[in-house]
């Protein structure tokens, strides 16, 4: 697993979407029509069986990465390429979507859901081979073959989210592009769902993309996490390094925000704002209006990614060395 052969590369991406009024709407009120960025200048490589997780909170554009990638949505700008798959054919694309509830047909059996993939790409001859198939799937996520006579609505948030991981699996994935899976699960649910992945990679040699809002969830899943906030990349690091000591603000707000039992920092200094509206981002860097190490550089140019150690960051103050200065809440 070397990142001289990735199985993904982003390169430049962004995507902007039209929000506009309708146009009678811009005529009669004179307005222009409008855009928002979702996705802004975003480069990352996927090492061939490695775990990348894009983490940051909602609307800052991972779930739009996502979509670019499976191609549900079109890039505005840049390029997006995968590496040679197995036997030399293209690399195949799968995602596992967020609420399994809404993501599986409530009128098919589960069985048909499974199947269908294997049927429209082919990849079993008879009919006895494609239930075959689909009773060894379900196997393999834990569930048993007569879940496959069964309907969605039948089985619990974990259950069904081991079928639409099943449903995934089917086309036999090389990528497979995980948007939230856990999200919307119980914390226990949520371990048992990961583990399954964690085994499901090393068994079947898949290579995820991992996109969630917190950072506990990927804390061992990953090899390498990117943070993104409002469309851009502002930190990349193995996700050791990232744990151990990150570097941009918005890196250690997020991490701040992961509960420890063991030693509950209660005494920390609230960190106060919200994410700006994407329609009017904040010249310069996007975090500064939340960020305590912001000067005036930072409110009117934006940071370019620099390398820090093995993690590559978008700030001012890592680049001029004052973020981990004492005075600035340096980590112990």
């Amino acid at each position: 697993m070397t990142a001289v052969d990735p199985i993904l590369s982003v390169d430049h991406v962004s995507k902007k979407f039209d929000v506009s009024a309708p146009w009678l709407n811009r005529v009669l009120e004179r307005k222009p029509k409008l855009y928002v960025e979702a996705v802004n200048d975003v480069s990352f490589t996927v090492p061939r069986g490695s775990c990348f997780s894009i983490v940051g909170e909602s609307g800052c554009g991972k779930s739009t990465v996502a979509r670019l990638i499976t191609g549900l949505y079109a890039t505005s700008a840049g390029d997006i390429g995968f590496g040679e798959g197995r036997g030399g054919k293209p690399v195949r694309v799968q995602m596992i979507f967020q609420d399994p509830h809404s993501s599986l047909n409530p009128r098919w059996r589960v069985g048909d859901i499974i199947a269908e993939p294997i049927r429209e790409m082919h990849l079993r001859d008879t009919k006895e081979e494609v239930l075959e198939r689909v009773d060894e799937l379900l196997g393999t996520v834990g569930l048993a073959p007569d879940d496959a006579k069964k309907y969605p609505h039948e089985f619990s948030g974990g259950q069904r989210q081991r079928i639409s991981i099943a449903r995934a699996l089917a086309s036999e994935p090389e990528l497979l592009v995980c948007d939230e899976p856990t999200s919307a699960l119980d914390v226990s649910v949520q371990a048992q769902i990961l583990n399954l992945m964690r085994r499901l990679q090393q068994e079947l040699g898949l290579t995820y993309l991992f996109i969630s809002h917190d950072l506990s969830v990927v804390r061992h899943m990953s090899d390498m996490i990117a943070v993104m906030y409002l469309g851009k990349i502002v930190e990349m690091a193995p996700a050791e390094v990232l744990f151990r000591q990150p570097k941009h603000p918005y890196s250690r707000l997020l991490l701040a925000t992961i509960p420890d039992i063991h030693e509950p920092n209660r005494d920390r200094p609230l960190q106060t704002g919200e994410p700006p509206s994407p329609l009017a981002p904040p010249p310069g860097c996007t975090f500064h209006p939340r960020c305590g190490l912001a000067n005036e550089r930072c409110s009117n140019q934006m940071p370019n990614l620099t390398t820090s150690g093995r993690a590559t960051v978008r700030c001012h103050a890592v680049e001029e060395n004052r973020i981990d200065r004492p005075e600035n809440g340096a980590a112990v």
